[in-house]
């Protein structure tokens, strides 16, 4: 069965089109309380953050109503990281968190991502009940006047995600000395991201920290890393972190100005645990990470499985597995020993804890070889064209023609009207044509 509402990472959109807008925020707070509300007798706690977006403000009211309605007592966080919501929903003991964000999207867009009391996000099955009762009849789930739940602000959220985080590490350890460049692309880490740095003892140079509410991502951030590029080399820093809306991604600068994606944390980090005896089964990728990794995971005899795009499918299997690592080329990176999700600001600390004795950041990277990729992303008004005769074909021949000196993948954008094209190759024209073979069909 196809979801209707939700996506790759939860619920996103065009502010107040279709699925987002504050009608239907009610009706999502209202099925996600009730759907937890049936499994907890005891007391029903809902717990919400947000990102930087004006549209939260609008959007926020409307869900808290709708939670507050099916008999939950909810408690909000103001802007937060994601990995902040989920950390604070297990150690609240609470039955649900949600997060008012769409991540890396332009602000004009908005949406939800959602944790059950394990900090983990929804399965694909607790999303396609919830979407059964958002288009039920909404009186046969509100509750009695008497029943109602209370709503309340919880001022010091980000210190206590802050603390979460240091707590994971020796307290000996500090970051005096060390000159840090973070750009928190005017999302939900502008608050939490500096403040975290800074009591460690690091110099800390910023951009991307004075939210607008419609600035969010925009020139700045992990989807654009020439800021923090640029400002790793204004400060001469040691280390570079880019952040995402959400702070749930995070790229890398070493102190050669180079970009680091997620691909070459990875490496970096199963390298290191494997070495401390820390990993655990092997390594969770995507079908979009770099067929170099792949390769590099071969000769360090670490095994290597690639999930669905989207870090939930990755920690579904790094679950499975019982591995305690996986992520994204684009930064979502899960470290199972500490968090149950993406965690920009937690990778970060787990790198500059690797440099703590004098190490560069460029001595960390560059583990293998990049086979070279090219991402197109086509807009299409309807994202089902990709299982037309004519696509389908398109695709069968391009990787027929590539074969064994690369791979392709396309598929339908999760959180956006796009229809994404992959492709890998060290045969540039080779992979431009199949790339173009498979663009033509769909346009």
């Amino acid at each position: 069965m196809i979801k209707k509402y939700f996506g790759t990472d939860g619920i996103r959109g065009k502010v107040n089109k279709e699925k987002i807008n504050g009608e239907m925020f009610f009706r999502f707070g209202l099925a996600a309380g009730t759907y937890f509300k049936n499994l907890k007798k005891n007391k029903q706690i809902a717990v919400i953050a947000k990102d930087t977006r004006l549209s939260g403000y609008t959007l926020e009211p409307a869900l808290v109503s709708g939670l507050a309605s099916a008999g939950m007592h909810v408690y909000t966080l103001g802007p937060l990281p994601t990995n902040g919501l989920a950390m604070l929903t297990k150690q609240m003991k609470a039955n649900l968190g949600i997060m008012i964000t769409a991540s890396h999207n332009p602000h004009y867009d908005n949406g939800l991502k959602l944790f059950g009391p394990d900090g983990l996000k929804l399965s694909d099955r607790i999303e396609k009940k919830i979407e059964k009762l958002i288009d039920s009849n909404i009186s046969k789930n509100l509750s009695d006047t008497f029943k109602l739940g209370r709503v309340k602000r919880l001022e010091d959220a980000n210190d206590r995600y802050i603390n979460i985080l240091k707590s994971n590490f020796p307290k000996k350890f500090n970051l005096k000395g060390i000159k840090i460049a973070l750009d928190c692309a005017n999302g939900a880490g502008y608050k939490a991201a500096p403040k975290l740095f800074r009591s460690l003892g690091a110099k800390v140079y910023t951009s991307g920290v004075s939210p607008n509410g419609f600035n969010i991502n925009n020139k700045c951030g992990s989807t654009f890393p020439n800021s923090i590029k640029s400002l790793a080399k204004k400060h001469k820093v040691n280390l570079g972190i880019s952040l995402d809306g959400d702070a749930d991604r995070v790229i890398l600068c070493n102190e050669k100005y180079e970009i680091v994606d997620g691909d070459q944390i990875i490496a970096m980090l199963a390298d290191r645990w494997k070495r401390k005896k820390i990993l655990k089964g092997g390594v969770v990728g995507t079908l979009m990470s770099n067929y170099g990794l792949e390769k590099y995971f071969k000769t360090k005899r670490i095994k290597f499985v690639r999930s669905k795009v989207g870090d939930k499918h990755v920690k579904e299997l790094m679950k499975k597995n019982k591995f305690n690592l996986g992520g994204e080329q684009s930064g979502h990176i899960i470290l199972g020993k500490f968090a149950t999700t993406g965690d920009g600001l937690l990778v970060a600390l787990e790198v500059l804890y690797s440099m703590r004795k004098g190490i560069k950041s460029s001595k960390l990277f560059n583990l293998f070889n990049l086979t070279p990729q090219i991402l197109e992303n086509v807009e299409v008004k309807d994202k089902s064209i990709i299982n037309s005769v004519k696509c389908k074909k398109s695709i069968k021949l391009s990787s027929k023609l590539i074969n064994e000196s690369g791979r392709m993948l396309v598929r339908a954008s999760g959180t956006e009207s796009k229809i994404r094209i992959m492709g890998e190759s060290h045969d540039r024209a080779l992979l431009l044509k199949c790339i173009k073979i498979v663009k033509k069909s769909i346009k």
